[in-house]
């Protein structure tokens, strides 16, 4: 886990505590605020240098904090030859505490950020707002906004965008688009979350001398999800193990002319490492899935009671093309009843739409399940909370739930009812292709089915599924993932 705090996203109200910690302990040595503001912008100086264009640039600075890195910037680009320009929003005599001192060390002029002339420049620095901002932009500072965006000047925000929820990731209004972003210590949410994540451009984690035992102290419980969260729990065997020792996962398939999703799911779990994989077969459909597996067994649909009897069926997924059907409901609630791990995706979602606290209910007493619901999903099983920003959405459906919940998209959320999360960074457009979600379901099952826990199970099977697609490349279909989850495994272990 020690690795993991490396991988942490910071909220910004665990940011601005990480700042004060590192500020209380600079002042115990003589230092203040202004330093590490100072390395702040310095951080952004070096970037600038490596990613800017030209060398006449336009600094945009605010307020607050984040306008007091921006001084730095303009102070020490026209030290190294820069021609800089400052445009500020509001008035110089209202600025406060460090963003003032640094203020005062600009020996240049201040422009108002509404009058200034934002054309003829090759960078454009946006250090207005940062993370500081939670309110709707005013329409005029809007009009600011929209006109540096039609601007063919390489920009570069200072922190994160102005014009961003740095929780959220929603564009409060208008943002201005950066090519490249330099924040620092940490990712905040909002440069791995949609909307947003396309407006940071390029981003830059800047190391300003906040030590990792500073950022442990602010209570992390938002991770990228990078294997050092969870790769030390992978299943590991040695030499004397056989097939019953890795588990023996149970797909629910469904009918003769839905048959398709279940094999893939299946063969995902069997190639993730699970030691026995059955698919549980309506009777119509027995024969076609018969034909097309060969290492999978067949068990029949009809006979799910008695298989839940059997302890050693000990992960079991159902939802990929079961049925939006009373069977499928049913199915559900007897899994869940017999207190199984279970992966519940698509269909066993769907068919609780009329009455989701009837699956609120069986999962409460469950407390082994991960839903994998994508976003029309999410709606239909947790309509109380849909609107949400999706972070805050995943973390209370955990919660409600007593579930993971792994909310599917470009920027997946894995969320435990504990409040630890986990968001993706490593999906490639193309992964969004059908039977996809089933491999994914059935990775999960499979890794559950080896004793990893539900929630780094979830974690391991999201990112090997994406690293599976960026593995094959263009031109993916879901059968392709199923053919370098080998490789996949290879690297990690």
């Amino acid at each position: 886990m020690q690795d993991a705090i490396k991988q942490c996203i910071l909220t910004t109200e665990q940011m601005a505590k990480a700042d004060q910690i590192c500020i209380s302990e600079l002042e115990q040595l003589g230092r203040s605020g202004a330093d590490l503001m100072e390395e702040a912008g310095l951080s952004v100086v070096r970037e600038i240098e490596r990613v800017g264009r030209g060398r006449k640039v336009l600094v945009l600075c605010g307020p607050g904090n984040n306008g007091g890195d921006g001084f730095v910037i303009a102070r020490h680009l026209s030290c190294s030859g820069w021609q800089v320009q400052v445009a500020l929003l509001g008035k110089v005599n209202d600025l406060r505490g460090d963003a003032a001192k640094m203020a005062e060390r600009w020996e240049g002029d201040f422009e108002s950020i509404y009058q200034t002339c934002l054309e003829g420049h090759d960078t454009i620095v946006d250090a207005i707002f940062g993370t500081g901002l939670s309110r709707e932009i005013s329409a005029n500072l809007k009009e600011v906004f929209e006109n540096i965006n039609k601007l063919e000047a390489v920009k570069i925000a200072v922190d994160i965008p102005s014009g961003i929820d740095g929780n959220t990731g929603r564009i409060l209004g208008s943002a201005i688009k950066a090519d490249h972003t330099i924040t620092f210590c940490r990712l905040k949410p909002a440069h791995i979350l949609y909307p947003s994540k396309e407006i940071c451009g390029e981003v830059t984690i800047a190391d300003i001398g906040i030590a990792d035992r500073i950022v442990q102290k602010t209570n992390p419980d938002i991770f990228v999800n990078y294997p050092s969260l969870w790769q030390d729990k992978l299943p590991k065997f040695s030499g004397d193990f056989h097939k019953y020792d890795k588990g023996h996962a149970v797909i629910v398939g469904g009918d003769k002319i839905h048959t398709g999703a279940g094999r893939l799911a299946a063969m995902a779990a069997l190639r993730v490492g699970a030691g026995l994989v059955s698919v549980s077969s309506p009777d119509d459909a027995l024969d076609i899935n018969a034909a097309h597996l060969t290492s999978i067994m067949i068990r029949k649909r009809t006979e799910i009671l008695s298989d839940l009897e059997n302890e050693k069926l000990n992960c079991w997924c159902i939802g990929p093309a079961s049925g939006v059907n009373e069977a499928t409901k049913a199915d559900v609630i007897e899994i869940l009843e017999a207190g199984r791990h279970t992966v519940l995706d698509a269909d066993a979602l769907s068919v609780f739409e009329d009455n989701p606290e009837l699956l609120y209910q069986k999962l409460s007493k469950n407390g082994r399940a991960v839903l994998t619901p994508h976003a029309g999903e999410f709606a239909r099983i947790f309509p109380g909370i849909k609107d949400l920003d999706k972070l805050s959405a995943a973390k209370e459906a955990a919660k409600l739930s007593n579930s993971v919940i792994l909310y599917k998209g470009a920027d997946t959320v894995i969320a435990e009812p504990n409040g630890r999360t986990a968001i993706s960074k490593n999906a490639p457009p193309f992964l969004a292709t059908a039977g996809s979600g089933d491999v994914l379901a059935g990775l999960i099952c499979g890794l559950i089915a080896q004793n990893m826990d539900v929630f780094e199970a979830a974690c391991a099977g999201q990112w090997i599924h994406s690293e599976c697609a960026n593995e094959f490349g263009e031109g993916l279909i879901s059968e392709d993932l199923l053919l370098v989850i080998s490789q996949v495994l290879k690297r990690l272990k």
